[in-house]
């Protein structure tokens, strides 16, 4: 069997991304994952009627690209959208209650989340002086322009809940690119978001919120079985050594070692395992890799007869900010979103502990876990009787924190990449963590990836050329 152009090292949904564009284009791909399936911790399960997802649980799009994908997978059909308003209020943890979380200005400015003093600086934003540090946090970058209060109360439990970081530690140039880049180019938050609107109004992206029939797994499972990507599962790599013109890559299997050549190679494991590969090449860049922590979850699945929760669950969920000092970080609704993610009259909750805001949680017992989450929906959600099913997921490398000065050690490691013609990082630890954000980039990556094929030699009609033509730039980064 012929050597593929391209070898991607890791099935999860950015290997499969970059592989599925590759494919699209005619290149010949072999992606590698070290498990039994792909699509690394994205996993649906239907349990008595329950769909119970281990990671991912829904996509929000406003990407041409994302739009593309799913559109030429053939997966339009399979999408399930989440309701429109009005039930999909979010709510946020205030006082130790639920309390609606405001969408657009005036009932922003009318909500109990915020006092006189906290509306009246969120409208002096404009006249704050513009900044440009690249090392500054979230927490100083939100505070600096919004104030303490939309800190605590908006941009905080989002960092901890989606993200599962430190609004303190994480990266403000990395976590909120889009905010920066406004702040950067208008001076303003609302004066650049205002003038964006503006300017980009009859070709505003479209927002969509949606899993699919099925669960997540559904997308994984349809970009592996794309035709011309050559899926092997149970193999891990073990040795890169780079060639001539390409790259040697071997890999362990039941049934022995595999080595093939490929004129590019990406690695899409996390960044522990893409580390390890490249300690015989690189110490630099071995060590820029390892300096990227990860934050453990617990994420506890309950299914609860609907009579036991009292609350209305008008909503995908809440968040939870750090002053409610709460090991949980968020709630999804999930069977509020999509009905047939349980049984009539039955609700699923799925709630998330631990995250870089409270990584104690990692050393705890399930009962514990258990305990500690239903003793926060009881009070916060009005349950009042014991869940008919119990599921505990745990992932010990959850997601990758942009701690630190992340924006210079994402250009480190790109300097030190350049030292590897044909070597290529694609994973959640560089360029946004959400299902999205992983299609945009690997659209990005098999992009470059075919212009450089297409350059080194003479291309056949239908090989090497990402067709983009369709796709307008995008407007609005992932964030």
């Amino acid at each position: 069997m012929s050597n593929p152009d391209v070898v991607v090292v890791g099935g999860g949904i950015s290997g499969l991304s970059v592989a599925w564009w590759l494919a699209r284009a005619g290149i010949g791909v072999e992606v590698w994952e070290r498990n039994a399936r792909p699509g690394g911790k994205i996993a649906s399960c239907e349990i008595d009627g329950y769909l119970i997802e281990r990671a991912a649980s829904m996509m929000l799009n406003f990407r041409p690209e994302v739009r593309r994908m799913l559109a030429l997978a053939g997966l339009d059909a399979a999408k399930l959208m989440c309701p429109q308003a009005p039930r999909n209020q979010r709510y946020l943890v205030h006082d130790g209650r639920l309390e609606p979380f405001p969408s657009r200005l005036m009932s922003l400015m009318r909500s109990p989340l915020w006092s006189r003093r906290g509306r009246l600086r969120l409208l002096a934003e404009p006249f704050v002086p513009r900044g440009g540090d690249p090392t500054e946090t979230v927490s100083e970058f939100v505070a600096r322009r919004l104030g303490a209060e939309a800190l605590e109360r908006a941009i905080e439990p989002f960092v901890a809940g989606p993200l599962a970081s430190d609004a303190d530690q994480a990266n403000a140039y990395t976590v909120l690119p889009r905010l920066v880049a406004l702040e950067r180019r208008y001076g303003s938050l609302a004066l650049g978001a205002g003038l964006h609107h503006l300017l980009l109004r009859r070709a505003a992206p479209i927002r969509e919120l949606f899993s699919f029939e099925g669960g997540m797994s559904t997308l994984v499972e349809t970009l592996a079985a794309t035709p011309g990507i050559r899926l092997r599962t149970g193999i891990a790599a073990t040795q890169l050594e780079p060639g001539k013109s390409g790259w040697h890559i071997t890999g362990r299997t039941c049934d022995g070692e595999r080595t093939v050549s490929s004129r590019h190679l990406v690695l899409s494991a996390p960044a522990p395992a893409a580390a390890a590969l490249l300690h015989p090449l690189d110490g630099a860049l071995e060590r820029l890799m390892c300096g990227i922590g990860y934050a453990s979850l617990a994420v506890v699945h309950l299914g609860f007869d609907r009579s036991a929760v009292r609350h209305a669950l008008d909503g995908p969920g809440f968040l939870v900010p750090r002053a409610a000092g709460l090991q949980l970080t968020g709630c999804q609704w999930n069977s509020s979103v999509f009905p047939s993610r349980a049984p009539r009259d039955k609700v699923l909750l799925t709630s998330y502990l631990g995250g870089a805001r409270a990584p104690e949680t990692k050393d705890w017992h399930d009962d514990r876990c258990i305990e500690v989450v239903l003793r926060c929906l009881g009070s916060l959600m009005q349950i009042d009787a014991a869940p008919q099913r119990v599921w505990i997921t745990r992932h010990e490398r959850a997601l990758p924190l942009y701690h630190g000065a992340y924006h210079g050690r994402l250009q480190e490691i790109d300097r030190c990449l350049e030292r590897w013609p044909g070597l290529h990082l694609a994973a959640n630890y560089r360029g946004g963590v959400s299902v999205r954000d992983r299609i945009v980039e690997g659209f990005a990556l098999a992009q470059r990836i075919g212009k450089a094929l297409a350059g080194s030699r003479r291309p056949s009609p239908q090989s090497s050329v990402i067709d983009s033509s369709p796709l307008p730039i995008a407007t609005r980064r992932a964030g």
